[in-house]
């Protein structure tokens, strides 16, 4: 075991030798996915549900904007802060009632690598898709339910930006 344990500190130097990369980290978070993935698939076969060829595109635009909402949500938003806390620290506001928070560096490879799941929504989309397609075929009613409201609230953002800033425009035209 110390012969495996040596080659393993030699290989995380090499990767990353003048930062720290939390490789051990990255594999249990690898493994959870695989497990969770593994578990949908299961879940599966084990209610024979079948498995569509080719998604419908409309189901593949819905999810789409869905996973993009609901990875800003868990990785941003100010009031999911709580979620992220053991993970993260608080660095500022960056507006729309988002956040930008840092991993926290606790020498716990498991934690930092969890952290930066949690606090970048380009991460965090890989496991929130997977979750809604597994959910699109489990539970298609609910699921497409639960994206609708996600695209909607998505759609309801850019509305929001897009009247703020020619809100704007109309202020500077009129000084």
């Amino acid at each position: 075991m110390t012969e495996l344990r040596a080659k393993v500190t030699r290989l995380r130097r090499a990767y990353a030798p003048h930062e720290y990369r939390p490789l051990g980290g990255y594999l249990v978070a690898m493994g959870t996915y695989a497990g969770v993935t593994a578990t949908i698939a299961g879940l599966v076969r084990l209610t024979r549900r079948s498995v569509p060829e080719r998604p419908a595109t409309v189901d593949v635009v819905l999810l789409a904007i869905a996973t993009h909402k609901l990875s800003r949500l868990l990785s941003k938003d100010a009031v999911t802060s709580p979620l992220r806390a053991p993970f993260t620290r608080y660095a500022r506001p960056i507006g729309g009632g988002e956040v930008m928070e840092e991993v926290r560096d606790s020498g716990s490879p498991v934690r930092h690598a969890v952290g930066e799941l949690l606090c970048c929504p380009f991460c965090l989309a890989v496991w929130v898709a997977t979750g809604l397609t597994g959910g699109l075929v489990l539970a298609p009613r609910l699921t497409r339910l639960v994206a609708t409201a996600l695209t909607a609230v998505t759609v309801s953002d850019f509305l929001q930006l897009a009247y703020a800033t020619a809100q704007q425009a109309a202020e500077q035209s009129e000084d």
